[in-house]
Parts: C-alpha cells; structure tokens; sequence
C-alpha cells in the first residue's frame, strides 16, 4: 500500500458555521487541524494546520489541505477544531470546539460534506454531543500548472462603511467550483480607514485561482474589515485569469456590486471600482528543477552538549548511549541524514558541537568539530557522524549556556561565499533546551535569512521550546532590531511528538518527513529572491563532460 502511485492530488478547502463561543468578551478564534490516521501504528498524525481566524463563529479558512489521493485505500481524516488562546502550538493549551471524522473518499465524492462536530474527544470516553456546530469541506484535484501570478490592484471611492471614519478594505479572491459555488483562496492585507486604498503586490499559484484553467471565473470581493470579525460586504465582481492577463486598462477596471443594495435601489450604480495595476503570469521552476540542473545540498550538524541533558553514563541522560537503542539524539541524526546525504554527491558532513569544555584546558566551544580534528569538521555519511557523537561524548565535559548564534553564523560563512545557486545549506540543530542567547540567534537568522540556507531545529526531552516557535516564523516572520527576515528559514520540530509506541524505524519516517518538508519551498524561495534558473540538464551533463579530471 505504501509504494502505490497517487491518482490524483487534491487540495482540501475548509469552512466552520456557527461554532461555540468560548471567548466571554468576544468571539472564538478558530483553527481547524487535519489528522491522518496511521494504519501501520494505529494512531492519528496531525497533518497539518489552517490558519487563525480571529473573532469568527462563522469562519472561511485560506489556508488548504493538499495531500495524495489514492482510490484504492480507505484514507481517514479527523478535523479538530479550537479556540486559539495563546501563542503555543500545544493544542491542549486551547480551547476544543469539536471534532468529526470522514474519508478523504467521502470528501472527493460529495461536491459540499457537511459534517456535524462533536463536542467531546473520542479519547475522553463517554457520549458524543451534538454541539450544533458544522464543518463544511471540499475537495478538488489539483492540476500539474507550474505558473504564478503577479498582480496588484486598487479601489476608487469605495462605499463608507464606519460611522466614525471612511472603511478598512481588503480583498478576498475565490475560486470557482465545478457546482458553480465559490471557495476563498487569497485574501489581501486591510488598509485603514480609506476609500481610496492601493493594495500591495501579491504573488499566487495559478493553480490556486483557477486550477490552471485561465479561462475559468475568479469572484473578487472587497470587504469592510471590522474587528468583531463581523466584515461587511462592499461589493464583488467576477473576472478570470484570461482578461487580468490583458494588464491594465479599461477591460480591467470592474465595479463594485453589492447584490443587496442593487435589488433594493433602483438608482443603484456601483460601490465603489477596482482596478487592475499590474498582472504577469510565470512559469515557476520546481525544486526537482534545481536538483537536477546540478544544485547540490550541504548538511552540517550541531549538537547540543550542554549539562541539561543529563550525564551520559547516566540512564536517564538525553545523551546516554544504551546497548540495547539509540538515543534521542543518534535517532534524529539517522533520519534526517539518511534523506539528506542522498542529495549530497560527495556524502561529508560537517559535524559540531556547542556547549561543552574541551580537553586539555576545560575551555567551552559553541562550535567545535567532533571528530576531534581541529582542522577539519567533515565526516563521512551519517555512520561518520554517528561514531564521532559518540567519540565526543567520552571526551568533552557537558557545560552551557545554550547558545546557538556560533553555530548559525558558522555556516552562515560557507553559504555566503557559495551565493549562485549551485550549493545550499542545510543546518540541523538538535538541542534539548531553552535557548539562552535569543537576540544574537534571531540577529544570526535574519542575516542568514538572505543566504542558500534553511535551519533545521529538532527538541529532543520534555522540555518546552516556546522560543523554538517564534524562531520558526510561520505565524510571524521573525525580526530582529527592527530588521524582518527576507525569508522564513526556519523549521523547528520536538521529536517527542514522533516517538509514542511508535517502532524506531516509524518515528525516524516520520520525523524525516517532518522536519524536510519546509525545505523544497525555502530553496526555491531563495533561487527567486535571487532571479536564479535552474540550469537544464543537458547542461549540466555537459558541464560535468568537459570539466578536467583531477
């Protein structure tokens, strides 16, 4: 079951109607998150995550679901939904609002699923109760489109909507389904209070407004941002990818309609116009482009020996080296290394250490080598790796602080001088505590954020790694005295959500795929900051055919 070919891909779009208020002066701040279930451990994966959507009974999520569709397997899916309460990505810090289950079958056969949530958690025992509450969820085979947009829109003498100023505008794009409904893909920043605002320049796969279908209709509406989450409707017009692609002009500035005002007013014109500033549709390189028009990927190890972790000859040592499994740590090393080396051709890894004093003078290193080797941190595969950890470990003494900026900074060099696109840099950081010099990591990361490199954080133990999170970015791009990072480079993971009754081999599976997950994205990412192209294959072939041997 495990190596059959996806029939199809297709993104899941979700929808909430009318939710349970937990908030006592406002009203819940949903999120729904999507488990699979894991048939060889018999236990549910969260898959992933919507975002937030703050002050709403009655939300609309962005955010999909894209997975791999097999018609010959029973794919069950759980959607949970909660009241966001804090920062923390625990969900049992938040509210739960209710729960349903389906199969990813029933979505892809039904053109709506309304689903009924439950209230109580299976897991809680006891009876299921109603809480009123739906899910609404649909499904749609993505297309192979590879292009982009680029567009920017504005609005003219929009309608004013609030009593004490003008209106807060903002966009909401949807997509067209074949049942002629709509589902939202795209929403723009607001702007405060005008009736003449300009957004900025978005850029959106073609295959989310349309399926890559340039001829099929795209509903744009502008709404009146309110912080109740109650938005009113200024109005809406339809269009299509075809006619954006005429860029700006007469055929692409639309009026506002608002379906209400224009059945109850017969002098009823318009709300206001939108009109279209700039629109231009790419091709978009894939990162299999890049890998086989000759990048090369580079993983450099950091390991955290810091005292936190507990004695190594001791049992209950993060880093204690058991006859009978590996450890946390050696656990995590295998999994990621064992994807990563394969798109490595020379198979050295550099591996450090930080956090240790070191022999013969006790003096502590945030970024030693540890083979032992002064002059030279490689070693080769993650066999090499493994056996030089260990090696460390019977011979440097566990200190601290938890400082992470050495390491970063470390590769951050390699990666500046290696700025064409031909090399990136992958740094796994695996660590087992509270990060002790924040601001100079976050002033690494921001720098680095403009480099080939992507920084890999793994959480071994029981700790809490609330600071892992904001260094992670995905809510918040990460910032640093008034300095936003280019581009969010970071992925951080706790390995303990990985472990359970899982086999080793099953967690090691499903870390890897975890933690590398972000990585495609944030290559590609950095080649278009970058305006850099893969290079054909051919090439490249090329290239290797004539190079001199040494």
């Amino acid at each position: 079951m495990g190596n059959a070919v996806p029939s199809s891909l297709v993104e899941i779009s979700v929808e909430c109607r009318n939710l349970v208020d937990m908030d006592v002066f406002s009203k819940s701040d949903p999120m729904v998150v999507l488990f699979t279930w894991e048939v060889s451990v018999s236990s549910w994966k969260e898959f992933g995550r919507t975002e937030i959507i703050w002050d709403n009974l009655n939300p609309v999520f962005i955010k999909k679901f894209v997975m791999d569709y097999f018609f010959e397997e029973s794919q069950k899916l759980k959607f949970e939904v909660y009241d966001v309460d804090s920062k923390s990505r625990d969900l049992r810090n938040h509210d739960f609002l209710g729960s349903t289950e389906c199969t990813l079958g029933e979505i892809v056969s039904s053109a709506r699923l309304q689903k009924a949530l439950n209230t109580r958690r299976e897991q809680q025992g006891g009876p299921k109760v109603n809480s009123g509450s739906i899910i609404l969820v649909t499904a749609e085979e993505l297309s192979t489109c590879k292009e982009e947009v680029t567009m920017q829109l504005c609005g003219h003498k929009l309608d004013k909507k609030d009593f004490f100023g003008k209106s807060d505008p903002f966009l909401v794009f949807l997509k067209s389904n074949e049942d002629g409904s709509f589902t939202a893909v795209h929403k723009t920043e607001v702007i405060k209070n005008t009736l003449n605002p300009t957004w900025r320049t978005f850029t959106e796969k073609v295959r989310t407004l349309c399926n890559g279908d340039h001829d099929r209709s795209i509903k744009i509406e502008c709404y009146d941002w309110n912080q109740s989450g109650s938005h009113d409707l200024i109005g809406g017009f339809i269009t299509s990818l075809r006619e954006l692609e005429r860029g700006p002009g007469p055929q692409n500035s639309y009026e506002l309609i608002h379906p209400e005002k224009k059945a109850k007013k017969k002098k009823y014109k318009h709300s206001g116009t939108i009109e279209l500033l700039s629109a231009k549709v790419v091709a978009v390189p894939t990162f299999l482009d890049y890998i086989k028009g000759g990048t090369q990927i580079h993983c450099t190890i950091s390991i955290d020996f810091t005292a936190s972790n507990g004695n190594p000859q001791s049992p209950t040592s993060l880093h204690y080296m058991s006859p009978y499994q590996p450890n946390q740590y050696a656990r995590a090393l295998r999994a990621v290394g064992e994807i990563i080396q394969d798109y490595d051709s020379t198979k050295m890894f550099p591996a450090l250490g930080f956090g240790a004093r070191l022999p013969p003078d006790g003096k502590v290193s945030h970024e030693f080598f540890l083979n032992g080797n002064p002059n030279n941190p490689y070693c080769q595969g993650i066999e090499g790796v493994l056996q030089a950890y260990n090696q460390a470990l019977r011979t440097v003494q566990l200190y601290g602080p938890t400082n992470f900026a050495p390491t970063i900074n470390h590769v951050a060099r390699f990666a500046a001088a290696n700025k064409s696109g031909s090399d990136y840099y992958i740094l796994l950081i695996i660590t087992d505590g509270v990060i002790t010099d924040m601001p100079q990591t976050k002033e690494a990361i921001v720098n680095a954020s403009m480099l080939p490199l992507s920084i890999i954080i793994v959480g071994v133990g029981d700790a809490e790694f609330d600071a892992m999170d904001e260094l992670d970015g995905d809510e918040v791009r990460l910032s640093s005295r008034g300095r936003v990072a280019a581009r969010d480079i970071v992925q951080f993971v706790p390995f303990r959500e990985f472990l359970g009754n899982n086999t080793l081999a099953v967690s090691q599976a499903r870390l890897a795929k975890e933690v590398l997950a972000e990585v495609p994205d944030q290559v590609i990412s950095y080649m278009r900051a970058n305006n850099i192209k893969p290079r054909p294959p051919l090439e490249r072939q090329a290239t290797f055919a004539t190079a001199p041997v040494s």
